[in-house]
């Protein structure tokens, strides 16, 4: 999910840019109506001076971020690419950027260009003359109390920033040239484009105590996938239960591991080696740390990488065997992922 939050000037473009971004499928959320619901509330008058004095007051008694963890709340709950309207505090881009995907637009045109437009869009919190509008800008757009308003401060900063003095069609232009910048940035790396994959061969495994699958690659192609299951012909834990092993770590503790199945490391090699596909120089990616078994195929075979989306509790003795092999062992996170004993 990408949240692009938007500042800048009053009356500068700020809805305009909500409204393309709408066309491309991003979910708006508001400032102005979070404010606005909340001066209604509290059965004031709306104009700017109760939005002001209300943004103002709520920020000093729970905090200058308040608006925006209401609306990344509001946002979460869609889990779409979504867009915060009229941010105006340091301390909401703050919590923006620490708390999910964020990037901050900025839009910024002459100031008499703006004050028509806010004539033409007569909202009921744009009703002034133009030196009230320009007394108002100047009253939001520095502030030394971290708990008002510094529109300044959050322009600088912003990581694309936008000249509206233009038509609509040129502000759509640079709109669109900077989300395809922003869709290029946010391409997967090949690392996670592999593991998503991983993901989805894991969806055949066949024993519900380690749903895990496989993906070899050589030179950015797949060369074979496995999943976790019985050999074939064989009765699946699925069908029939587990068939149990007790084993002993080395600590002496005893626990019980099902050997009814093929591991997913294990069904991809004999897959390449039933294909008489080489596995020499590949780079193999997996749910979790292989097992010592699959460790010691995948030394055997060649296999020169290993990327595995999180640790396995019991994988020590693997990534020592990687390392005398000189074989590169990648956690793409470091959860340690662990199975209840039965």
């Amino acid at each position: 999910m990408i949240v692009i939050g938007i500042t800048g000037t009053l009356g500068a473009g700020k809805g305009t840019l909500v409204d393309i971004l709408k066309e491309k499928g991003f979910v708006h959320f508001s400032a102005r109506d979070f404010l606005i619901k909340r001066i209604k509330e509290l059965q004031l008058e709306v104009n700017r001076d109760s939005m002001t004095m209300v943004a103002n007051s709520e920020r000093e008694k729970v905090g200058a971020d308040f608006i925006a963890r209401g609306l990344l709340d509001m946002a979460k709950q869609q889990d779409k690419n979504c867009i915060i309207e009229s941010i105006r505090n340091v301390k909401e881009i703050d919590f923006l950027k620490n708390n999910c995907e964020f990037i901050l637009f900025c839009v910024d045109a002459d100031i008499k260009t703006r004050y028509e437009r806010i004539v033409k869009r007569a909202s009921e919190t744009d009703n002034v003359d133009f030196t009230t509008f320009c007394e108002n800008e100047q009253r939001e757009m520095n502030s030394t109390d971290p708990n008002k308003q510094n529109i300044k401060a959050c322009m600088e900063k912003a990581d694309f920033v936008f000249d509206n003095n233009g038509n609509i069609d040129d502000l759509r232009k640079q709109l669109d040239a900077v989300i395809d910048k922003i869709q290029y940035k946010n391409r997967p790396t090949w690392d996670e484009y592999f593991l998503e994959i991983v993901k989805t061969v894991a969806k055949r495994a066949t024993c519900n105590r380690g749903r895990s699958g496989c993906v070899i690659v050589k030179n950015k192609q797949i060369l074979v996938t496995g999943y976790v299951g019985s050999p074939t012909g064989l009765p699946h834990c699925d069908e029939v239960g587990h068939l149990f092993k007790k084993t002993m770590d080395e600590n002496g503790n005893i626990s019980n591991h099902c050997v009814r199945t093929v591991h997913a490391e294990q069904n991809a090699i004999c897959q390449a080696a039933k294909r008489g596909i080489a596995l020499e120089g590949a780079t193999l990616y997996c749910t979790m740390t292989p097992c010592r078994t699959c460790a010691m195929m995948i030394i055997n075979c060649g296999i020169k990488r290993v990327v595995c989306q999180n640790k396995y509790h019991s994988g020590e003795e693997t990534q020592e065997m990687f390392a005398q092999a000189g074989i590169e062992l990648v956690f793409m996170n470091e959860e340690v992922l662990r199975y209840e004993k039965q």
